[in-house]
């Protein structure tokens, strides 16, 4: 990362929380999921599933993603942050919108808290939104990867409204429309707009600068953008708004073309990388696009199958492969370099001295965490495919273990630059 324009970056103050708390929620999830074994041989729409999905959506992805984005964006767009204070406003009402839907969702409370809890939500978008189409509009240089990281926050913008509006249809119901047919597409504009278009934009600029790489394949992002936003916007307005819903899986074989457009470049960059030598931060990151192309694999058979199993697997693929695989990773990759850059910034050294950015890490919970991610995953989905509860009960208390190795390693991060810094 070192020829990103780092001096554009916000205080680590408007940063940090957002990596704390998401690490925290990660071991929250991890625990709702041992309480809820049993509910993982059920059927998908459960309070406790529901509020497990919310945890790792909202709690586990989009904390870290906010936290991640504000330190990104005005480095990708070389100019400052629009706004310190939206982000500050951003994370006080994720958290507290987070604090009030993931206990009514476990309860099945529908009413003002969770509406309270959506509408808290919906301003921490509105924030989050608000400053990055500002911070990127003041851009000099207009390039792909900005674009989609303001498609992607758009697309939030319809996942939260979504979500609100199934929250007050639950207390005061209005809606014509079935409430599981509203909810799907829900789930899959936060999961196809939200999350797959931050994260490829972010990925095409970022991988191959890990990689230290020139991928040659740059129509592929170009194309992926093209289609992975066309099939979402085809799959709202045909598929629901007009009523239809009969070519979803039209829909989700053009977004997979997209993806696979977008796989391509990555690996396209992976191929023609310099450093031979991939860390551990960058494996989980590569294993993160397998899990996800093994989610789009699996969904013909989630729409032939009557069987919750597939569905189940389908986000576990999702939640706890892509995603939490991806982020698992990019904490590494992200946290130890944004306080390295603060600590060498304020010890007035150009040169950054002697300390570099995984020192500030322990390598050696990193391979632990790392190893025991892909046994809890394994066998957490062999469990489920079996329907053998205490295999799903074995894998969740790894999962747990995983999460508190994350935690502390986070931790350390932290009180790294608390301890130099007081040094210093």
């Amino acid at each position: 990362m070192s020829d990103l324009h780092v001096g554009k970056a916000p205080p680590l103050l408007i940063v940090l929380p957002f990596y704390a708390t998401g690490a925290l929620f990660f071991l929250v999830l991890t625990v709702l999921l041992f309480l809820s074994a049993n509910d993982l041989t059920g059927h998908f729409f459960s309070p406790h599933l529901l509020a497990i999905v919310h945890t790792a959506a909202l709690g586990w992805g989009t904390m870290i993603i906010f936290g991640a984005t504000y330190e990104l964006l005005p480095v990708l767009c070389e100019n400052s942050l629009y706004s310190k204070r939206l982000a500050i406003f951003s994370y006080v009402f994720l958290l507290g919108g987070i604090a009030q839907l993931v206990p009514a969702f476990w309860s099945f409370s529908a009413g003002t808290r969770m509406i309270t809890g959506g509408s808290f939500v919906f301003l921490a978008t509105l924030c989050y939104v608000l400053n990055v189409l500002l911070t990127a509009s003041a851009a000099n240089k207009k390039e792909l990867h900005q674009t989609f990281l303001i498609t992607s926050s758009l697309w939030l913008l319809v996942t939260v409204t979504l979500g609100l509006t199934l929250a007050v249809n639950l207390r005061y119901p209005f809606m014509t429309r079935n409430h599981l047919e509203i909810m799907k597409l829900h789930a899959h504009v936060g999961l196809g707009g939200w999350f797959l278009q931050l994260i490829t934009g972010v990925s095409i600029k970022l991988v191959p600068m890990f990689l230290v790489s020139r991928p040659k394949k740059t129509t592929l992002p170009k194309i992926a953008w093209v289609l992975q936003n066309g099939a979402l916007a085809l799959f709202l307005l045909d598929g629901h708004l007009l009523g239809s819903g009969d070519r979803d899986l039209v829909y989700a074989v053009i977004s997979g073309l997209g993806i696979a457009a977008w796989l391509g470049f990555i690996n396209d960059a992976r191929v023609s990388r310099l450093r031979k030598r991939i860390d551990i931060p960058m494996k989980l990151t590569l294993s993160s696009f397998v899990f996800l192309a093994a989610a789009v694999l699996l969904i013909p058979v989630v729409q032939s199958s009557t069987q919750p199993k597939w569905a189940l697997m389908y986000g576990t693929l999702l939640f706890l492969g892509w995603l939490t695989s991806l982020m698992l990773g990019q904490t590494f990759k992200t946290l130890p370099f944004i306080v390295w850059n603060d600590i060498t910034r304020k010890q007035h050294q150009p040169a950054k001295g002697a300390l570099l950015p995984k020192d500030l890490y322990s390598e050696s919970i990193l391979t632990y965490q790392h190893y025991l991610y892909y046994i809890a995953l394994s066998s957490l989905l062999a469990g489920m495919l079996l329907g053998n509860s205490t295999i799903i009960l074995v894998a969740l208390a790894v999962w747990v273990m995983v999460a508190l190795l994350y935690l502390i390693n986070v931790c350390k991060i932290l009180f790294q630059r608390t301890i130099i810094t007081h040094e210093n």
